[in-house]
């Protein structure tokens, strides 16, 4: 079930069309192929809007493990 959680859209083939697809929703795979040959600052910048992503879900929902 694809969430579109993290605002993080990427274009993937999935059986021979192409969609677009957020990176949570990505399988292990696919994750890894748009991440390769990536630089130290792209991915920077996509691991602060995730942590950003993780803290809105949790004030949202008031989720705090312990």
């Amino acid at each position: 079930m694809d969430r579109n959680l993290d605002g993080i859209y990427f274009r993937v083939q999935r059986d021979g069309k192409w969609e677009n697809a957020c990176f949570s929703d990505l399988t292990q795979e696919e994750m890894e192929r748009v991440m390769e040959n990536r630089d130290i600052d792209w991915l920077k910048s996509m691991c602060i809007q995730l942590g950003k992503t993780i803290r809105r879900i949790g004030d949202e929902l008031d989720i705090v493990c312990e």
